[in-house]
Formats: structure tokens, C-alpha cells, sequence
């Protein structure tokens, strides 16, 4: 019933047109990250049928469009390649069960309703990962676009073979390459109105090389297997477990923030709100289903998602459609894409390498934030010589301590202690100064406000160092929120030094949450039950009445 309801607001018109114009666009990339892959064409497209279709089915956007992807795409380069390396035998069946364990992942994640913490991510590191993966798409495809299989090795390994690779350049190659690029980059914008700049490149420069090169000089697809692709079984091998689920977990983390992101992209333009953990969830089928079949996982694709919705797009329908229409070419029209030029495809796969790179940013990083600058460029040069994980995780944990230590900051400003009446830090009214100044400083208000955590626990400690020149400390959390367990633990030091002080403590506490809070600590037990207020008169005036006995 639920499936149904997503189908709600078809749009027979903008949903079929959104699904075929979708359909046109997604070929070109998904021949290119086929074969760029290295597991070949018929796996890019049937990525983009399997993943595209589950995903739309089951997801929890109405016009996401999900497909493989530049990202996700370069971790499936990198497995495949390790795996095959190391088992050649087995080694591609191992690489599709990572993309099935990255999709139980997916689900796991969806099911366990985690999908609005995947990107509470710095966008410095967002970022940088993403202009990572875009140059490693980039210098990956350096091999077949000067016409050459691509080195082993990933990136280092191309860029250790790049003089070999110039010394044996194709130039027949290199110039359908070039060729692709120049109308990708230099297509007058109302071309690209009407039809994608990837797809004219693939029909011009692949015509252009039959008229006038042979077919055997130049590297083609070649034939594509037409019917349904073989269901590939799971395969696992004990040597290297734990590699297979630490790739599952990067690509299928890599495609949960890819498609998420997405989504997000995609409300703002329909000014609807997706469900998180429904989309993961099929996300997450739809790539298990596609690792079954042997093909390449998908995630929300950016491009192919804002052209369905300007498109008209208002329903699933469109990425039915769109698969549809794919399945139509693999199993009908398979002969067409068999003279298409390996360097074209090459050509397609870098300038989306080269879409991918957050220029946006880049141009403004050092504008921005020194330090989001330098994690932006320390995570991309990470993501691209390291490791992604790394990568991620070193930004993240820098990211955050940045984050923490400003927060300390400003959190450490709102941690006042007064015993004069004429100091203003403390938001208190005439009558409560009053109360405060006939003490005759021989009261310590002290002030805290905002949510407190760990990182303000010295700043209470330098409050309330002297509390020995004090006759009484009131303790005022009215305006706190809550707090933590460390906080928590140097409000307790503080009322035990007062008390060794043989100074009075009154606490003044009326939120109820940050009194559980206290109570859990066992901080209420130190302070004398008739010493616990909830107005600041009350516990003023009782401070008073105490230092004047």
C-alpha cells in the first residue's frame, strides 16, 4: 500500500518525458563508468536499469534519480582492481559482494532510522573528499585517453607509469579524447538546452571515428551482451574478511551521503521533504539487487535528478520510465553502442571527474576560514595519495576539535561569578543587585547559561578558584539547559571546595531537566535540601540573612 502511495502525484506527461530525457542522459555515463570500473559497459548499464529502478520503487524521494556515479564509481574502480589483483579467479565475484554487503549496509542504516545523522558533516570535508574523488576519476583515466588500458596500481600506479604512457601515446586516440572534452566543455549553452553535451560528444566523435579511422586501430566497447546479466552468488574468502567489510562499509557509506545530499537538493526544488531512512533503505535494495546481477551500485545522481524535476517530473514514475527505456537499448539496440571509441568514454569520465571538484569552494576557501581551507586541501590530497576512510575520519575528528574549541570560547564567556552589584556580566534586576550589594561582597553569584559541556568545565574552575574569600556561593543554572556528566563533575568540585571553604552553597536551579540532570550526578545530594531554590530573590535573600548572622 505504501509502494502506491509514493505514486500519488503522477504527472503522466512530466514523469514519462522526465524518465526518457533522464534515460538519454544517463547512457553516456553509465557506458563511461562501466568501463572506467573495469567491470565493462553492460555493468554501467545495468547499474543504471537495476539501481535506478529499486531505487525509485522503494526509495523515500518522489524524483530522485539513482544510477552509478563519479564517486562511487572510483571506490568500485579501486576494489574491483585489489580484488582481482589478488584472487583473479574469484576476484570479481567478490568485488559484487561488497556492492551487496554495501547494500545490507544501506539497509541497516535505514532500518535503524540513522539516516538524518549520515550527513552531519563538515562541508570542508564534504568537500575535500568530494574534490578528491574528482581527481582520482580524472588521473585514473589518463591511460585510456592517451590510449592505453589503465595502469595497475590506482593513482600512484598511474601517475609512477604516466612517462611510459606519453612515450607509447596513441595519437589517434588522444585526439578523439580531446575531441570529446572540447565539445563538452565548449557546447554553446543553447545546445545543452536541448540535449546533453555527453550525448552529442558520444554519437559525434563515435560517427567521426568510423568515417575515418579503421575499426581494428582503435580501442572500442565492443559487443554487449544483449538479454538479462547472470546472477553473480556471494563469495567470501576468510584471508581477507575484513577488507571486504571495510569496503562494503566505504561504498556504502560514500553512497548513502551521495544520494542523501541529493535528495536534499532535490526538496529545495520541489519544496517537498524526502524520508531519510525510507530512501537508504531502498537505496540499499537497489544495490544489492545490482551486486547480485553483477552490476555496478548506484546512488542519487545530482544532474539526472535536477533535470527529471525542470522537467516536469512529479512522481517515481520518471525513474521507472527512465529504466525502461535503458533496458530497451541493452536488449533491443545493444549493436549500436559496439563501435563507440574507449577514448570517448575516457573523455566523458574525466570531464565528470572534473564537474565533481567543488570549484565552487575552491575559489573561495581562503576567503571562508584558514582552517576549512586547510582541511578542505588536506582531505582531498589524503582522499586522493592515502586512504578515503582516512581521509573522512581525520577531517571529521579535526573538524570537530576546531568546532569544540570555539564553542569553548563563547560557552566560556557564559560562566560569570560576581559579588559586586555594580558588574553588569550578570543579567540580574534592580532588586536582586540590591539584595546582592547589602551582602557587601561577601556573596559569590555565580552564573551559568546555555547548554554546558565538557569543554567549559575549566572555565567553572577558574570562576570559583578564590571561594575561600567567601562567605556564601549561590550557584545559579536558571538559564541552563542541560548539561553533561563532566560539567556535571566540576560543578560537584566546586560545591565541595566551598564547603571546605566552610562556605554556604545555594543552588538555584528551577529546570527540571537540568535538576535531573544533577540529581543523576548526585550533585543535589551536597547542597543542603533547604538550601535548593528556584527565584533568585529567595536564594539572595538567604545568602544574605546568612552572612549577616
Amino acid at each position: 500500500m505504501q509502494l502506491f502511495e509514493r505514486f500519488k502525484d503522477v504527472h503522466l506527461k512530466g514523469d514519462v518525458f522526465g524518465g526518457v530525457t533522464t534515460a538519454i542522459i544517463s547512457l553516456p555515463l553509465a557506458l563511461a563508468f562501466g568501463v572506467a570500473s573495469g567491470a565493462g559497459a553492460e555493468a554501467g548499464l545495468w547499474g543504471a536499469i537495476m539501481v535506478g529502478l529499486f531505487a525509485s520503487l522503494f526509495g523515500g524521494s518522489s524524483t530522485l534519480i539513482s544510477e552509478p556515479t563519479g564517486p562511487m564509481t572510483v571506490i568500485m574502480t579501486a576494489v574491483l582492481t585489489g580484488m582481482m589483483a589478488k584472487y583473479p579467479d574469484t576476484g570479481l565475484a567478490m568485488t559484487f559482494t561488497v556492492v551487496m554487503m554495501a547494500g545490507a549496509f544501506q539497509i541497516l542504516l535505514g532500518t535503524l532510522k540513522l539516516g538524518k545523522y549520515v550527513t552531519l558533516m563538515p562541508y570542508s570535508v564534504v568537500s575535500g573528499f568530494m574534490s578528491g574523488i574528482g581527481v582520482i576519476l580524472i588521473i585514473l583515466q589518463l591511460g585510456p585517453i592517451l590510449g592505453q588500458a589503465a595502469p595497475m596500481g590506482g593513482v600512484l600506479g598511474t601517475i609512477k607509469s604516466l612517462p611510459g604512457l606519453i612515450a607509447q601515446v596513441d595519437f589517434k586516440e588522444l585526439f578523439l579524447g580531446l575531441l570529446t572534452l572540447a565539445i563538452l566543455f565548449f557546447l554553446p549553452k543553447k545546445y545543452r538546452q536541448h540535449v546533453p553535451p555527453q550525448l552529442i560528444a558520444l554519437v559525434a566523435v563515435t560517427i567521426l571515428s568510423i568515417l575515418i579511422f579503421d575499426s581494428e586501430s582503435i580501442r572500442r566497447i565492443g559487443e554487449i551482451p544483449a538479454g538479462l546479466p547472470s546472477i553473480v552468488l556471494p563469495h567470501f574468502n576468510a584471508d581477507i574478511i575484513t577488507t571486504m567489510v571495510i569496503d562494503a562499509l566505504v561504498l556504502g557509506t560514500l553512497g548513502c551521503i551521495d544520494t542523501l545530499l541529493t535528495a536534499v537538493i532535490g526538496d529545495s526544488l520541489t519544496r517537498k521533504e524526502h524520508d531519510s531512512d525510507k530512501e537508504l533503505r531502498g537505496q540499499g535494495l537497489a544495490n544489492l539487487i545490482a551486486g547480485l546481477f553483477g552490476a555496478l551500485p548506484g546512488a542519487g545522481a545530482t544532474m539526472g535528478t535536477v533535470t527529471n524535476i525542470q522537467v516536469g517530473a512529479r512522481s517515481p514514475l520518471s525513474g521507472v520510465v527512465r529504466a525502461l527505456v535503458l533496458a530497451l537499448v541493452v536488449l533491443v539496440a545493444s549493436d549500436l553502442t559496439e563501435p563507440i571509441p574507449m577514448a570517448v568514454l575516457a573523455g566523458i569520465a574525466v570531464y565528470v571527474g572534473f564537474n565533481i571538484l567543488d570549484w565552487s569552494f575552491i575559489q573561495r576557501a581562503h576567503k571562508v576560514s584558514l582552517p576549512g581551507m586547510a582541511i578542505m586541501y588536506g582531505v582531498m590530497l589524503l582522499t586522493v595519495f592515502v586512504d578515503l576512510i582516512a581521509a573522512v575520519g581525520l577531517g571529521v575528528f579535526i573538524s570537530n576539535i576546531i568546532i569544540i574549541e570555539r564553542l569553548s570560547r563563547e560557552q566560556a564567556r557564559q560562566v560569570k561569578a560576581i559579588s559586586d552589584a555594580d558588574d553588569d556580566d550578570v543579567p540580574l534586576t534592580n532588586e536582586q543587585r540590591g539584595l546582592l550589594e547589602k551582602a557587601q561582597g561577601k556573596v559569590l553569584f555565580f552564573y551559568l547559561s546555555g547548554p554546558m559541556i565538557f569543554s567549559v568545565s575549566k572555565a567553572i574552575s577558574r570562576q570559583h578558584s578564590s571561594i575561600s574569600d567567601y562567605e556564601a556561593m549561590i550557584l545559579d543554572l536558571t538559564d541552563v539547559p542541560m548539561i553533561d556528566v563532566t560539567v556535571g563533575l566540576a560543578l560537584e568540585n566546586a560545591i565541595k571546595d566551598a564547603k571546605e571553604a566552610n562556605c554556604l552553597v545555594y543552588l538555584l536551579c528551577p529546570n527540571q531537566q537540568t535538576r535531573q540532570q544533577l540529581d543523576k550526578f548526585h550533585v543535589i545530594d551536597l547542597v543542603l535540601e533547604g538550601n535548593i531554590y528556584s527565584h533568585r530573590e529567595d536564594a539572595l535573600e538567604a545568602a544574605y540573612q546568612a552572612t549577616v548572622q
